[in-house]
């Protein structure tokens, strides 16, 4: 296969698994956003403080403005807002070929020859031999040969779920849009990153995921319905993990940390053995053609708990913990990896993903849930924001009832995050949206959350992901007058027993 084209204009495929692209797009925000893409992989590093490894978002926001139906003016204006931040891309210090491609992994010198490897393979075998041959392949990720030490194994895998799957975003951006010079660039992005997650992505999950029994290696993914059917009774499910996890008295004394690669280091050194436990229990049944469409929805129900329960408490301000939010927007990107990957490569996928997003959770305290509480008190409707035109007098159901103002909460919270410097607001309520979109008719006491061993897991249904971006909203509301370049909207206090010592460093990343 021989891609021509690496930065077609953005399309995205008819699959109900893909998120839809919101009224809004133009040819002119199209065209801008083309432009943009291509601009942007020219001009700028993937690290914006490399010491820091902060990421450049510019693409994810004006990818994530452009699918909500953003203005062209706004998506230009965001993206520019991104550039004033951005490292210029510079020159490798040599050339990556086939030969060397394992021995400048980690290092971000080596980003331009990476790119212009990846580009290469994704131009002559496009992206789904590239993600399968370079990420989830074995011996991309693991050398057999005798005499190699650890250090020496590529983990491409682990690397693209580093920095809080920054690397994964990218690539889902380029499969779900269709620009394989996006993949390309999320393929260099990932062989920069570091090899974080070794201790909880062992190779034992390969092993595993090669052995399972597959009537037919043929991916075959049923259009998606309102949600999946329930899964066999051997089935464990993520929340089930969740509230073993809770109990289990191993993780009781979680360390403060600061720096985000201390608090994921923290936590892998001490606590692997039990979290990669924990990801192994988690089933996934390879033989089943609707089980990865299954396994997406538990982690999607788990980490919007993780994100939107977990941070809220009655009387008190939402923690809208900036890392547990990755694990919102990295989700939305589950589907566009399934839709391209044979059985064993999703298992793997999966459960490595599962184990990252347990490890954030756990370290940032591993807080419970009061889904009672949640569901009782967090509101489903946003409320109207003023100015807004008065409605018609016959409105419906009354003109004097709130919902005459605002009838689809929906309507009113992507409108407020279009406009907001801050990328992962946007990013952040896409996801919540398209959840809402696939899950929003599940009903309280359906019977695979009931049987979880979660406790008030049987009341979840599909308002779960509303309310979570009614809570995101109303934290933006109130920093509506601040000067956001000063202020940071997202928490980093964490969910631990004791409060930081010390106030959070400036210069943590966006």
């Amino acid at each position: 296969m021989v891609i021509g084209d690496l930065f077609p204009a953005p399309s995205t495929s008819r699959s109900k698994l893909m998120p839809r692209k919101w009224p809004g797009i133009t040819p002119q925000s199209t065209a801008n956003l083309q432009r943009i893409i291509k601009e942007n992989q020219e001009r700028w590093h993937p690290f914006f403080l490399r010491d820091y490894r902060a990421h450049n978002h510019s693409i994810h926001f004006a990818l994530a403005l452009w699918a909500l139906g953003a203005d062209n003016e706004i998506i230009q204006a965001a993206y520019d807002h991104e550039c004033a931040n951005l490292l210029p891309r510079f020159n490798s210090p040599e050339k990556i070929t086939a030969a060397n491609l394992n021995e400048h992994l980690g290092d971000d010198e080596y980003y331009g020859a990476y790119l212009d490897f990846f580009t290469e393979i994704v131009k002559k075998q496009g992206v789904t031999s590239a993600v399968e041959e370079y990420v989830l392949s074995e011996t991309a990720n693991f050398i057999s040969a005798s005499g190699k030490k650890e250090k020496e194994h590529p983990e491409m895998l682990n690397r693209l779920m580093d920095g809080i799957a920054h690397s994964m975003i990218e690539v889902g951006y380029g499969l779900e849009f269709n620009v394989p010079g996006l993949v390309a660039e999320g393929l260099a992005w990932a062989a920069v990153h570091l090899k974080s997650s070794s201790a909880v992505i062992p190779v034992s999950f390969w092993t595993a995921a090669n052995q399972a029994p597959v009537t037919s290696l043929t991916l075959r993914l049923p259009s998606l319905g309102e949600h999946t059917a329930a899964a066999p009774k051997t089935n464990v499910h993520t929340l089930t993990i969740l509230a073993r996890i809770l109990k289990d008295s191993r993780f009781d004394a979680i360390p403060l940390a600061e720096d985000y690669r201390i608090i994921y280091s923290n936590i892998t050194s001490k606590y692997s053995d039990a979290i990669t436990e924990y990801a192994k229990m988690w089933t996934f049944n390879q033989d089943d053609p609707e089980e990865a469409e299954r396994k997406i929805e538990e982690l999607v129900y788990a980490n919007t708990l993780i994100y939107a329960v977990a941070g809220w408490s009655k009387n008190e301000d939402f923690n809208n913990d900036f890392f547990h939010v990755h694990l919102v927007t990295s989700a939305l990107f589950l589907y566009q990896f399934i839709e391209i990957l044979k059985p064993a490569s999703q298992e793997v996928f999966l459960r490595s993903y599962f184990a990252v997003c347990l490890t954030w959770w756990i370290g940032r305290g591993r807080p419970g849930f009061d889904i009672a509480g949640f569901f009782a008190e967090v509101s489903s409707n946003p409320g109207s924001v003023a100015p807004f035109p008065a409605p018609h007098k016959d409105a419906l159901p009354q003109a004097d009832s709130p919902k005459a103002s605002n009838p689809n909460p929906w309507l009113q919270l992507v409108k407020e995050a279009l406009v907001v410097p801050d990328d992962h607001i946007p990013k952040a309520l896409r996801a919540l949206a398209h959840f809402a979109e696939v899950y929003g008719t599940r009903n309280a006491e359906e019977e695979d959350l009931k049987t979880t061993e979660l406790p008030g897991a049987e009341l979840i249904d599909g308002t779960l992901f509303v309310r979570a971006a009614v809570l995101t909203n109303e934290r933006l509301r109130k920093h509506k007058d601040v000067d956001m370049s000063k202020t940071r909207y997202w928490d980093r206090k964490g969910f631990y027993k004791s409060p930081l010592q010390h106030e959070v460093k400036r210069g943590m990343p966006q």
